[in-house]
């Protein structure tokens, strides 16, 4: 199932560490970088839009737990933690998607990945060449 995730620009460094608690290597340290994404406020927001299983749901919402492979902890588990408790998580359901604020992760699960982006009220941000 596609779950695609917007963290405002304030969360990023937490909600990289909750992606170490949940990924494979400390490389899952950089799934969200710069900010590429607005909201009409001008708001900004860094996204990731990945497949996962129903275990990585249910790990997302569990108590955290220092994985094995961080053996020299790396991992800040309060910064993790802080970002697990700001998540939403909606699910498709025939309902209205939620739309980004910059007080929430905002997570949109069953949707592809433009498709949630859209409907959490996002646009890209132009770059310059």
């Amino acid at each position: 199932m596609r779950l695609t995730i917007a963290v405002p620009a304030q969360y990023i460094i937490d909600a990289n560490h909750f992606a170490m608690v949940l990924g494979y290597s400390e490389a899952d340290g950089n799934t969200y970088k710069n900010p590429s994404l607005k909201d009409t406020q001008g708001n900004l927001y860094a996204a990731a839009s990945l497949d996962v299983s129903d275990g990585f749901v249910a790990a997302s919402e569990s108590i955290l737990i220092r994985p094995e492979w961080d053996t020299e902890e790396i991992i800040d588990m309060t910064k993790a933690a802080q970002a697990q408790s700001l998540v939403f998580l909606w699910q498709d359901n025939g309902t209205v998607a939620p739309t980004c604020n910059p007080s929430q992760i905002t997570a949109i699960l069953g949707l592809e990945g433009r498709t949630a982006i859209d409907a959490m009220g996002l646009q890209s941000i132009p770059m310059e060449i």
